[in-house]
């Protein structure tokens, strides 16, 4: 680990945004900054100075910064950012009104679809005057039960240039999971679509919406936007809901070219996201506008180094936080790539896209990587990767060997950056530098003006020393607040509840000697055999590497007063779990950490629960095999995988 994999040269390094950047605080402070370590420090040192710096070398488009920057900074919660300043986040996105592409659509069927950023602009008005038409007001919300597709983002600029709040599920979520979700929220208008497609079926959405209609009587529009069929036929969600449902193309007004952009606060309320909801009713959690678009604008432009004629794809649904981090790279002015449906649906089809598109930025799960590792897949080999320049992978630590198989057999020169943040933040603690090297199993960095570190049991910050992933000063882009929490109650006892004024995330990490990050997996699923704590992604890293071994799940079970390691394996087609390749798996688990990893069962299962965003849920199986019941299943992508793991007769002896 401390030989790097990858290094960037001097012209990339020199011509980057966050060299620009930090010769430009250099010069405006009469410093004397020389890398990315002495800048972050001086970012965390001088928030105020720094956030300030990048509100104006950004460009934000403002109605008024105020002099204030920061108010009771000492508070964590309670720091307010930029109190005096008024922008509108949809005004930032759509600053750029030229022929210059603004999205592309590609579906798993073959379809492709792009707009300017000049005719989205237009778009934008057309559905905005839909949005006055009822008369929408700021802080009122509006929900998308969307497929990744243009009108999408469509709808979202449109509420937001109004100071509507946005918020929105994939239309993979059940009934169930929605209402936990919109229910609590109480939106005014509900964005869909006729249906969706994944892995070559086609899903009707309009009988789940009409059911979730019924039941939140604070709707008072349905927009449907062709997807599967070019004119949806509404009839039958008319019947149910009469004429609170209509097309898209009846909902705007086509005359419309002229946005008027609501004036709104910096720490007004944007977006609202949601826990996973897989242990109880999901945590409405919402971000605000000025937060979200600093953060993601530093996030885009220093650390993944995107201009204006860069194309950035990021695979994700609109139920997961990097849709609404990918959609803010319309700041930018770049090319932004949508696609909408399975990754698999034919062997290359993400590889392709990179190719036709001529993609430079490629976001995914690590899951997709591992996927590509397992199939033998070597895209260098089979397709002109030349325009990919960052490669972008998170939702779960992404396994030293998935380095390599990067370097080997995608690209070479690539600057790989996992990353790792998440809904509560709606964006990264440690991501990318595009001035630093690439070391095996690290994240590069932690993110500028984020005061991360990680602190032991004492709550004394350490390097090299496993602990709890902390920030200890505030930063723009925390939440505002949790929807219908009374006095703060549920948002304090999320984040600041073990450590006074000091943001823990609930992620098990290490920093390195390079002051890189190692994510070792969640906080409250380490496991805890006789004392010692271990990540769960030290045991993932060695069973992955297993040829056999397609995923694994590892958890804790109560056991003689003590708890023992226990681990479920999804196997090949056709493979069992017999005495040797057990044997092989423990082995590998030993050889290469220590034996206290090694788990006191092995055992096969045919699936493994996963919410939707795609992340395995170790709590749900625990509770399940400890015979507790698991709540708010809607919240995973396959809820029936959890019955496998009922009452097993392995686990009583």
């Amino acid at each position: 680990m401390s030989t790097p994999l990858w290094k960037p040269d001097t012209t990339r390094i020199t011509t980057s945004n966050m060299w620009q950047f930090m010769l430009s605080t250099n010069q405006k402070h009469h410093l004397e900054l020389q890398n990315y370590a002495d800048l972050h420090d001086w970012s965390v040192t001088c928030p105020e100075i720094f956030w300030s710096d990048w509100w104006d070398y950004a460009g934000i488009i403002a109605h008024g910064k105020g002099d204030t920057i920061l108010e009771n900074g000492h508070l964590m919660p309670g720091a307010r950012w930029f109190p005096n300043s008024h922008l509108n986040y949809a005004e930032n996105l759509l600053q750029y009104r030229d022929q210059h592409t603004a999205l592309v659509f590609c579906g798993e069927d073959g379809v492709r679809n792009s707009i300017s950023y000049a005719d989205l602009y237009i778009r934008v008005a057309q559905c905005t005057a839909g949005l006055q038409r009822l008369q929408l007001k700021p802080g009122e919300r509006v929900t998308g039960f969307m497929p990744n597709i243009i009108d999408t983002v469509v709808a979202m600029l449109a509420t937001t240039s109004q100071g509507g709040v946005w918020s929105s599920c994939s239309p993979d979520f059940g009934i169930q999971g929605v209402l936990d979700r919109f229910g609590q929220i109480r939106p005014r208008v509900l964005f869909t679509t006729d249906g969706y497609r994944y892995n070559g079926k086609q899903f009707n959405s309009l009988k789940r919406v009409a059911k979730i209609t019924e039941q939140i009587d604070s709707i008072d529009m349905v927009v449907v936007c062709d997807y599967l069929n070019h004119q949806a036929d509404l009839t039958e969600l008319q019947q149910h809901i009469g004429n609170r449902a209509q097309a898209f193309a009846d909902f705007i007004d086509p005359s419309a070219h002229h946005i008027e952009f609501a004036v709104m606060e910096f720490a007004d309320p944007l977006y609202i996201m949601y826990s996973s909801g897989t242990t109880g009713t999901p945590k409405c959690i919402v971000h605000s506008i000025g937060g979200t678009l600093l953060q993601h604008t530093k996030e885009h432009s220093l650390h993944t180094n995107i201009n204006r004629y860069d194309t950035l794809f990021f695979y994700t649904t609109c139920g997961w936080m990097m849709w609404n981090w990918l959609v803010s790279g319309l700041a930018q002015g770049c090319t932004l790539v949508l696609y909408d449906g399975s990754p698999f649906i034919t062997p290359a089809i993400m590889m392709d896209m990179i190719v036709q598109e001529q993609i430079s930025v490629f976001g995914t799960s690590t899951k997709y990587i591992a996927a590509l590792q397992k199939k033998g897949v070597k895209p260098a080999l089979s397709h002109d990767l030349t325009s990919l320049h960052t490669l972008l992978t998170t939702g779960s630590p992404l396994a030293h060997e998935s380095y390599d198989y990067v370097y080997r057999e995608i690209k070479a020169d690539l600057l790989l950056a996992s990353i790792s943040g998440g809904t509560d933040i709606i964006s990264c603690f440690a991501l990318g530098c595009p001035l630093l090297p690439v070391y095996q199993g690290q994240l590069q960095c932690a993110g500028l003006g984020m005061a991360v570190t990680v602190f032991d049991d004492a709550g004394q910050s350490v390097i090299h020393s496993k602990g709890e992933l902390v920030c200890t000063h505030p930063f723009p882009s925390m939440p505002i607040y949790f929807w219908d929490d009374i006095d703060n109650c549920k948002y304090q006892d999320a984040y600041f509840n073990q450590y006074d004024h000091v943001w823990s995330h609930g992620d098990y990490a290490e920093v390195t000697a390079q002051q890189g990050i190692i994510i070792h997996g969640r906080s409250d699923a380490v496991l805890n055999p006789g004392g010692v704590r271990i990540g769960t992604a030290e045991i993932y890293r060695q069973v992955e590497q297993i040829t056999k071994v397609m995923e694994s799940i590892v958890v804790s079970q109560k056991w003689a007063g003590d708890e023992r390691i226990i681990l479920f394996v999804v196997l090949e087609q056709g493979q069992a779990l017999d005495a040797g390749l057990t044997n092989t798996i423990k082995q590998s688990i030993r050889h290469n950490t220590t034996p206290r990893h090694v788990p006191a069962k092995v055992l096969q299962v045919a699936d493994i629960p996963r919410t939707i965003s795609g992340k395995v849920v170790e709590l749900a199986v625990r509770k399940v095999i400890h015979g507790e019941v698991v709540t708010n299943r809607d919240a995973l992508a396959n809820p029936a995988a959890l019955e496998l793991f009922v009452n097993l007769p392995a686990l009583q002896t």
